[in-house]
């Protein structure tokens, strides 16, 4: 009988335990937290994902919506959560990337608290006028914004949102000053542009594309390094001038902090290759999403850089909620 084990012996054992219990997961349901209402953007996104997931793993990946509070909520559940890999979160740009500078107090920590998992999609924003307006490109916009500061008015989903943070950080790169109109959500602040109540709105591709394509509203440039498949003639911010510029917001999966290692690689290996389907790629492409994948390390670093590019222009644009 050994009377001690050496640390490469433990260190052996603890792998190979850890491989052991990926091979057996999951064995029962596992619970996705979306931490916003059922039939959003977020919602959608996870309930394609995991009804492939499921299939693949043969367990169900149940969806629970826990929307309040800017994604707070449910995003702190699954940072308390057991770290097992059976609770799992759908996470976005806001509650993970810009909530921690926007809220003064947050109780959980986005780089610490989760175990990044893989990143889903990324999808940009459309800077669209309304058709009164006469400037036709982003040049001309600029340049009656210097000279009339402050005349232009902007829609977005609503205070502290993504929306608003992307039009921040093309005013700082641009230097002009333009009024926000915040509003309850992403349809309304369109519709408004569309009608002339404000000048101008930061809207999502997926929303904004049928109204730039039914000509209600006319489509200037997007948030995005590139131009948008749904929109292949509108140029993107950075190539109309202002070189380097992206403002994407994003979806990913992520665990609580200390989920076994095999865990998260196996799950990251089970919705890569559900990203790859055929069927879910062209729906997301239809939506304005780009789909990203990669490890769970390039997920990591990438959050950490959101969170300081986005708590940078909270900070600077001196954006408060509370």
């Amino acid at each position: 009988m050994f009377k001690f084990i050496t640390p490469t012996i433990a260190c052996c054992l603890a792998l190979f335990a850890q491989y052991s219990i990926a091979d057996d997961y999951p064995n029962r349901p596992v619970k996705v937290i979306v931490p916003f209402a059922a039939g959003g953007g977020a919602d959608i996104v996870a309930r394609a994902v995991f009804q492939k997931v499921s299939t693949q793993l043969g367990q169900p990946f149940v969806i629970e919506n826990k929307g309040s509070a800017g994604g707070i909520i449910g995003s702190d559940m699954v940072a308390k959560a057991t770290p097992d890999g059976y609770t799992l979160l759908l996470g976005q740009t806001g509650p993970n990337a810009i909530n921690p500078a926007l809220f003064s107090k947050i109780p959980y920590d986005p780089v610490k608290d989760f175990s990044p998992i893989i990143q889903l999609t990324s999808y940009p924003y459309v800077l669209a006028v309304n058709l009164n307006l006469p400037e036709k490109n982003l040049g001309e916009l600029v340049a009656y914004a210097k000279a009339h500061p402050g005349a232009i008015t902007f829609s977005t989903a609503g205070n502290g949102s993504s929306a608003q943070l992307a039009a921040e950080l093309f005013m700082k790169a641009s230097k002009i000053q333009m009024t926000h109109v915040p509003y309850k959500g992403a349809g309304p602040a369109l519709m408004d542009a569309v009608a002339g109540v404000v000048s101008m709105t930061f809207g999502d591709a997926g929303s904004s594309t049928p109204m730039v394509l039914d000509n209600r509203i006319r489509a200037i440039a997007v948030t995005s390094k590139n131009r948008s498949r749904l929109l292949p003639d509108v140029p993107s911010i950075a190539e109309s001038g202002y070189p380097g510029f992206e403002a994407v917001a994003w979806h990913g999966i992520l665990a609580p902090a200390k989920t076994p290692p095999a865990i998260v690689k196996k799950l990251n290996q089970e919705i890569a290759k559900a990203l790859k389907d055929p069927e879910l790629r062209s729906r997301f492409s239809k939506d304005g999403l780009e789909i990203i994948g990669g490890s769970p390390e390039d997920f990591s670093v990438y959050i950490k850089a959101e969170v300081d590019k986005w708590g940078k222009v909270v900070r600077e644009s001196n954006i408060k909620i509370d």
